[in-house]
């Protein structure tokens, strides 16, 4: 069964040294173990960055292991860096090398995520369906929003269940999560709970990159060609919890989770 997890990393005044992630709590550098005859893959990569810098992802495994794969990061952009569609292979247990540079600002955290799939990863039981799942089951579409106290101490903060501020799903149904959009600018927005293997899925927060956040876990379907729209039960929904990352300013956040109501 496929699995979908976003892993966040941050340094603080790193400079123009590239720096390695400290790994947010509960994330790890090394690639999950799967089975052999299963592959995963690297879906996206971005950052959220106080001045212009670079995040560079090495293995010994991929291209070569100097620059790995190099990118360069904007200020204060979390827009996705890698071309949609055109997945980096990732190996079994393989231990990444994930560097990011940024300001030189004493206190400044820099926050690198890098979103990957596996295609099968024992001891998960995540739910996840295709987009044209999604069309042939589509009943109504519609917002659930959340206020993120966000900390500043760099990682994964102002986690609340899905249902906290508006408890407005109906019972004994499914929910695909189309997208979201944000208010502010956060590194990452996250879901998680028994629905996604109780891994985190998740995307940036970048406030005005609504046409892509809005339709993300969709567009991430149709461009790699597999499921990768979470589906949650509503009788869940206590345990569907969101968070988000954020630099040491702690910018709260409102989140607008898009979701449709699914039918048989």
């Amino acid at each position: 069964m496929g699995a979908l997890e976003v892993l966040t990393g941050f340094v603080t005044a790193p400079g123009t040294t590239l720096t390695a992630w400290t790994m947010a709590s509960g994330n790890s550098a090394t690639i999950r173990d799967f089975p052999e005859a299963k592959g995963a893959m690297l879906v996206q990569a971005w950052a959220d960055n106080q001045t212009a810098g670079t995040m560079r992802i090495i293995s010994q495994k991929l291209h070569e292991a100097t620059q790995g794969i190099r990118l360069q990061i904007s200020l204060s952009d979390t827009s996705p860096l890698l071309p949609w569609g055109m997945p980096q292979r990732f190996f079994k247990n393989d231990p990444l090398t994930l560097q990011l540079s940024g300001s030189a600002t004493a206190g400044d955290i820099e926050t690198g995520a890098l979103l990957v799939y596996y295609e099968e990863l024992p001891g998960t039981a995540a739910r996840f369906i295709t987009a044209d799942d999604v069309m042939k089951r589509k009943r109504h579409v519609f917002g659930v929003e959340n206020t993120l106290a966000l900390g500043t101490a760099g990682g994964y903060s102002g986690e609340e269940a899905i249902n906290a501020e508006f408890d407005i799903f109906k019972a004994n149904t499914d929910y695909a999560l189309l997208g979201y959009t944000v208010s502010a600018e956060c590194a990452v927005v996250g879901w998680r709970g028994v629905d996604t293997g109780n891994l985190r899925v998740g995307g940036p927060g970048h406030e005005t990159l609504r046409h892509v956040t809005g339709e993300w876990f969709v567009r991430l379907s149709r461009m790699y060609g597999v499921a990768l729209v979470p589906v949650f039960q509503s009788n869940n929904r206590g345990g569907i919890l969101i968070d988000g990352a954020q630099d040491e300013n702690g910018t709260d956040t409102t989140v607008i989770s898009i979701f449709a109501e699914l039918g048989p």
